[in-house]
Protein backbone atom coordinates (compact mmCIF):
# COMPACT_ATOMS: atom_id res chain seq x y z
CA UNK A 1 0.00 0.00 0.00
CA UNK A 2 1.72 3.42 -1.01
CA UNK A 3 2.09 6.00 1.88
CA UNK A 4 -0.66 9.32 2.20
CA UNK A 5 3.07 11.48 0.78
CA UNK A 6 3.13 9.54 -2.49
CA UNK A 7 -0.63 9.37 -3.86
CA UNK A 8 -0.87 12.25 -6.11
CA UNK A 9 -3.78 15.12 -4.86
CA UNK A 10 -6.02 15.63 -7.64
CA UNK A 11 -5.35 19.54 -9.38
CA UNK A 12 -1.63 19.91 -7.87
CA UNK A 13 1.32 19.45 -8.64
CA UNK A 14 4.14 17.40 -5.87
CA UNK A 15 7.00 19.56 -5.60
CA UNK A 16 9.14 17.23 -4.70
CA UNK A 17 13.25 16.42 -5.38
CA UNK A 18 12.22 16.49 -9.14
CA UNK A 19 10.25 19.98 -9.37
CA UNK A 20 12.64 21.23 -7.75
CA UNK A 21 15.70 20.35 -10.03
CA UNK A 22 13.18 20.92 -13.12
CA UNK A 23 12.36 24.75 -11.54
CA UNK A 24 15.98 25.82 -10.36
CA UNK A 25 16.36 28.49 -12.50
CA UNK A 26 12.67 29.60 -12.28
CA UNK A 27 13.08 29.77 -8.59
CA UNK A 28 15.94 31.79 -8.54
CA UNK A 29 14.87 34.51 -10.82
CA UNK A 30 11.56 34.77 -8.70
CA UNK A 31 14.14 34.85 -5.56
CA UNK A 32 15.73 37.79 -7.24
CA UNK A 33 12.32 39.60 -6.78
CA UNK A 34 13.39 40.09 -3.24
CA UNK A 35 15.10 43.20 -4.48
CA UNK A 36 13.53 46.57 -5.85
CA UNK A 37 16.59 47.12 -8.37
CA UNK A 38 15.79 43.33 -10.13
CA UNK A 39 11.93 43.70 -9.96
CA UNK A 40 12.35 46.97 -12.32
CA UNK A 41 14.60 44.86 -14.32
CA UNK A 42 12.74 42.05 -14.76
CA UNK A 43 10.02 44.87 -15.20
CA UNK A 44 11.59 47.07 -18.16
CA UNK A 45 12.91 44.22 -20.37
CA UNK A 46 10.56 40.53 -19.18
CA UNK A 47 12.59 38.33 -21.73
CA UNK A 48 15.75 39.61 -21.30
CA UNK A 49 15.57 39.04 -17.78
CA UNK A 50 14.02 35.35 -18.16
CA UNK A 51 17.22 34.54 -20.71
CA UNK A 52 19.31 35.82 -17.99
CA UNK A 53 18.36 32.97 -15.69
CA UNK A 54 17.99 30.73 -18.51
CA UNK A 55 14.43 29.93 -17.69
CA UNK A 56 13.15 26.72 -20.41
CA UNK A 57 10.42 27.29 -23.23
CA UNK A 58 7.95 26.16 -20.64
CA UNK A 59 8.91 28.51 -17.90
CA UNK A 60 9.01 31.19 -20.13
CA UNK A 61 5.32 30.89 -21.85
CA UNK A 62 4.09 30.24 -18.07
CA UNK A 63 5.46 33.54 -17.20
CA UNK A 64 4.25 35.31 -20.16
CA UNK A 65 0.79 34.12 -19.80
CA UNK A 66 0.91 34.75 -16.23
CA UNK A 67 -0.19 31.31 -15.61
CA UNK A 68 0.36 30.55 -12.01
CA UNK A 69 -0.65 27.07 -12.41
CA UNK A 70 1.60 26.03 -15.55
CA UNK A 71 4.28 28.03 -13.23
CA UNK A 72 3.92 25.12 -10.57
CA UNK A 73 3.96 22.48 -13.43
CA UNK A 74 6.82 24.19 -14.55
CA UNK A 75 8.96 23.64 -11.22
CA UNK A 76 7.78 26.69 -9.72
CA UNK A 77 7.75 26.77 -5.57
CA UNK A 78 4.87 28.40 -4.52
CA UNK A 79 7.04 30.74 -1.64
CA UNK A 80 9.14 31.93 -4.79
CA UNK A 81 6.45 32.20 -7.57
CA UNK A 82 5.11 34.85 -4.44
CA UNK A 83 7.90 37.50 -5.13
CA UNK A 84 6.58 36.91 -8.67
CA UNK A 85 2.72 36.93 -8.10
CA UNK A 86 3.82 40.58 -5.72
CA UNK A 87 4.65 42.10 -9.58
CA UNK A 88 1.50 41.09 -10.57
CA UNK A 89 -0.34 42.83 -7.39
CA UNK A 90 -1.28 39.41 -6.06
CA UNK A 91 -0.89 37.62 -3.24
CA UNK A 92 -0.65 34.03 -1.21
CA UNK A 93 -4.72 33.70 -0.69
CA UNK A 94 -4.59 34.83 -5.10
CA UNK A 95 -2.40 32.32 -5.62
CA UNK A 96 -3.76 29.49 -3.75
CA UNK A 97 -7.33 30.49 -5.23
CA UNK A 98 -6.09 29.45 -8.42
CA UNK A 99 -4.62 26.64 -7.36
CA UNK A 100 -7.96 25.16 -6.04
CA UNK A 101 -9.93 26.63 -9.48
CA UNK A 102 -11.93 28.66 -6.60
CA UNK A 103 -12.32 32.76 -6.46
CA UNK A 104 -10.58 34.56 -3.92
CA UNK A 105 -13.24 34.97 -1.93
CA UNK A 106 -14.34 31.43 -1.89
CA UNK A 107 -10.40 30.71 -0.94
CA UNK A 108 -10.65 33.11 1.95
CA UNK A 109 -13.95 31.76 3.23
CA UNK A 110 -12.62 28.19 2.89
CA UNK A 111 -9.73 28.87 5.00
CA UNK A 112 -11.84 31.02 7.61
CA UNK A 113 -14.33 27.37 7.72
CA UNK A 114 -11.31 25.57 8.27
CA UNK A 115 -10.38 27.80 11.50
CA UNK A 116 -13.25 27.65 12.76
CA UNK A 117 -13.18 23.50 12.87
CA UNK A 118 -13.53 22.32 16.55
CA UNK A 119 -10.14 21.37 18.14
CA UNK A 120 -10.42 17.72 17.86
CA UNK A 121 -7.57 17.30 20.59
CA UNK A 122 -9.64 18.21 23.15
Amino acid sequence: MASPRSQPIPGTTLFDGKQAQKGYALNKMCFSFNEARNRAEFQADEAAYMRKYGLNEQQTQAIRQRDVLGLLAAGGNVYYLAKFAGILGLDVQDLGAAQTGMSKEAFKARLVAQNNQPDRLA
